[in-house]
């Protein structure tokens, strides 16, 4: 059993998700207004690629130098680096709901400054406040939605922030399309974006604050009101006590409740286990590859022998579309199979495919032309996409809004985020210069290895939260042994026969 965690039936998982939304509507309207910042982070790394080339038509300076085009791309991946670390801080200290609105308001900002850009200075700056945005609300969106869930169905809750950040690039693709023939093409392209945030502003408003930080920050009237919104009334006061006594352990051994010591953050066993863990998975996350596939999906169509730019646009529109699906089968999956099996079956069918690439890649490298092997690059490329969606698209961002004592949540969280946009930025940099320097076959292949590495990170590393209340994770990150020897079976540390039986009445209503 892993970290003690009794997990609930299988089947009925999919089913309390629906049967408890549809019972307590409240629910599913925090949950869409917080994931609403997915969009917004979905829809930015996607629309660039398309509205670059218009940019290039319009300022001949952008054409001429390279540079100048990489930073329009970068800076938004710079500000959200910037983004996601003061999100922690702010996270922590003015809440996740401010978190949010402030994201809302840098984005908005940075739509409305990329669509009057006069020039390609003020279009940096623009990408620069969107960045900084998107990487507020890519760690607070998964944040707000997963305190204010009931376990049962935190992990499918917390997947539609995901569905959202893929539905955002498959409708970028949508947008760049529609606007190819109006007027001022990338400039409509840009600011569209400024929607969905002044959208998610109108509703995170009107919108109450974590029940779990007001509770933090001795504010428990508020946060009872709250939480007696989103649990059942036999399940509420349970919520309430277990709440209650994890922030007086924390005020016990801290001896304040305010003051963050990030030096004891590292020696503290279960943060530390949480880190490595949470970070571990956000960098696997990008140096699978996926945003190669995202960034480059014309340009690795191209590779694949289709040379037409509308036929690339139109395939990469479906590559978008396979990863928005693959996204919908992880709010199915991720409460009935678990975070951790959910993510091995992803990482295997991510090296699979990879493999396969490589091999296609190197096949046509070496004895036939491209064009007789296209289709199946883009099988291969397509099951990557259906592999990597589920799972490691997911689960990375479940994980660690859940995974920290509620203490260092939002400065953990934006630790991973902060690592997970730093890997991106290299992996996006790196990608076609790769691809120059050692051939495509072999950078996909390499891809596939770190794919491999990180499977079995996860076997060794990643503990299973599936079903656990957000309070007992630390109790359960405390007792569960590293699986150094994930081939042996694993004992039960001692103790944790009283926190499974503890957990298991809780799960079925005792």
């Amino acid at each position: 059993m892993e970290g003690g965690v009794h997990p609930l039936p299988d089947t009925s998982a999919f089913r309390d998700c629906f049967a408890l939304t549809w019972k307590n509507p409240y629910v599913l309207r925090l949950a869409f207004s917080a994931g609403i910042g997915g969009l917004l982070f979905g829809y930015d790394t996607g629309v660039i690629s398309g509205a670059l080339l218009y940019i290039r038509d319009d300022f001949k300076a952008v054409d001429r130098h390279t540079v100048l085009q990489e930073s329009i791309v970068s800076m938004a991946v710079a500000g959200a680096i910037i983004g996601a670390a003061v999100g922690g801080w702010a996270n922590d200290r003015h809440g996740r709901r401010s978190a949010l609105l402030a994201a809302d308001f840098l984005f908005f900002i940075g739509a409305v400054i990329m669509a009057a850009s006069p020039g390609p200075a003020t279009l940096i700056v623009g990408r620069v406040f969107v960045g900084l945005g998107v990487g507020m609300a890519s760690m607070t969106s998964p944040l707000y939605i997963s305190e204010a869930s009931p376990a049962k169905i935190r992990g499918a809750l917390v997947s539609t922030n995901n569905f959202l950040i893929t539905f955002g690039q498959f409708l970028s693709y949508l947008i760049n399309l529609a606007f190819t023939k109006v007027p001022g093409t990338w400039r409509w392209m840009l600011g569209v974006a400024g929607l969905p945030a002044l959208l998610q502003f109108s509703l995170m408003i009107f919108l109450p604050e974590s029940p779990r930080w007001l509770f933090r920050k001795g504010r428990e009237e508020e946060a009872k009101a709250i939480l007696r919104k989103i649990y059942p009334a036999e399940d509420v006061e349970t919520e309430i006590q277990d709440l209650k006594d994890s922030i007086d352990k924390e005020i016990r051994e801290e001896g304040t409740s305010e003051k963050i010591n990030f030096r004891k953050l590292w020696q503290t066993k279960t943060v530390r286990r949480g880190l490595i863990a949470g970070v571990g998975l956000q960098v696997f996350q990008q140096f699978v590859g996926i945003n190669t596939v995202m960034y480059y999906s014309p340009t690795i169509v191209q590779l694949a022998g289709f040379a037409s730019n509308q036929t690339a646009l139109l395939l990469s529109l479906v590559t978008a579309g396979l990863n928005a699906f693959g996204s919908i089968l992880s709010i199915y999956f991720i409460d009935r199979t678990g975070r951790k099996k959910l993510l091995l079956i992803s990482l295997f069918g991510v090296a699979v495919s990879l493999g396969l690439l490589a091999g296609i890649f190197h096949q046509t490298t070496t004895h036939s032309p491209m064009s007789k092997f296209g289709w199946l690059a883009l099988i291969g490329l397509g099951l990557y996409i259906i592999s990597f969606s589920p799972g490691m698209g997911t689960a990375p961002w479940i994980v660690n809004s859940e995974i920290y004592p509620l203490r260092f949540r939002g400065v953990c969280g934006g630790i991973a985020a902060t690592a997970n946009w730093i890997s991106n930025l290299i992996v996006a940099q790196t990608f076609l210069s790769l691809t120059e320097a050692i051939g495509t076959d072999m950078t996909f292949l390499l891809f596939g290895i770190v794919s491999v590495v990180g499977f079995f990170f996860v076997i060794v590393f990643v503990p299973e939260t599936k079903g656990l209340p957000i309070e007992e994770v630390e109790k359960m990150l405390e007792l569960r042994p590293l699986q150094y020897k994930f081939w042996e079976k694993k004992k039960r540390p001692e103790g944790t026969m009283e926190e499974e039986e503890k957990l298991d009445k809780k799960n079925q209503g005792v």
